[in-house]
């Protein structure tokens, strides 16, 4: 629904009346103003400034048939209120009274209907309350719960269904437990692992079927293995190691100033 700013319109896109409004009196006093703040607007900025400067009315509020005024009222209101609207059918009303309650609370909600809740919690919750939630059905919530695992619990993720996933955790996951990824089914994953591997771990994949990872074992392997792999089938590759083997007899030259 677009929203015009320059109408005074209610959720239902009825003009507004103030003289009809329940709260008519706040207008002499200052406490609310028609396209600037006002409880009967669908505009939720303009929700929100009315709550702003009439807080104590947000009690009464929470139960009203618009969700925006339900969820900003939620903002303001007394938390002791807020619980109920964790049953709320609406699931932006749900999140904006979670994010004020305690943590048990939040807890409730890692299996809430709506993803983004879901991922919302996600990103609060610690990693020891997050466990629970590594076999989510969808993959973004997954990917939010790897971001927020510590590295140790991140084990749980590395046969993920989605890659992305597998990603993160390669990016964030221990080094001793890269070599797990290795012969990960994507590309991608492998060469995350890749650049946070050791140049003794990197010999697992100087065969790597993808030239990117080749490259990036070129960079950094033993140069024991270099001679193995100067006739790599791609270009940069074969370039990257002749000059590694390039820097290394000049190296040499500098060194004792003649070959060895």
């Amino acid at each position: 629904m677009t929203i015009d700013l320059d109408e005074a319109r209610d959720y239902q896109g009825d003009t507004i009346s103030c003289e009809a409004c329940a709260y008519q009196t706040l207008r002499a006093k200052g406490q609310c103003e028609l396209l600037r703040a006002c409880v009967q607007d669908r505009c939720a900025r303009r929700i929100d400034r009315f709550f702003a400067w009439n807080p104590a009315l947000a009690n009464g509020c929470l139960t009203h048939p618009y969700f925006e005024v339900r969820a900003v009222a939620a903002k303001y209101a007394d938390v002791f209120q807020l619980p109920a609207l964790l049953a709320d059918e609406d699931d932006t009303v749900r999140w904006s009274a979670a994010q004020r309650l305690p943590r048990r609370y939040l807890l409730q909600l890692r299996q809430d209907p709506s993803r983004e809740v879901r991922i919302r919690v996600a990103s609060r919750l610690g990693s020891g309350d997050l466990v629970t939630m590594r076999h989510d059905p969808d993959y973004y919530v997954r990917m939010t719960v790897a971001k927020h695992l510590t590295p140790q619990l991140l084990t749980l993720l590395l046969h993920d269904p989605e890659a992305e996933v597998r990603r993160i955790a390669a990016i964030r996951i221990g080094t001793e437990w890269l070599m797990s990824l290795a012969g990960d089914p994507d590309a991608g994953v492998r060469l995350e692992a890749s650049r946070r591997m050791t140049s003794a771990q990197l010999t697992w994949l100087r065969h790597d079927a993808d030239w990117r990872i080749r490259y990036e074992v070129a960079g950094r392997i033993s140069s024991e293995y270099l001679a193995e792999i100067r006739q790599d089938s791609d270009p940069l590759v074969r370039e990257r190691v002749l000059q590694r083997l390039q820097d290394a007899t000049n190296f040499e030259l500098n060194d004792n100033g003649k070959p060895q």
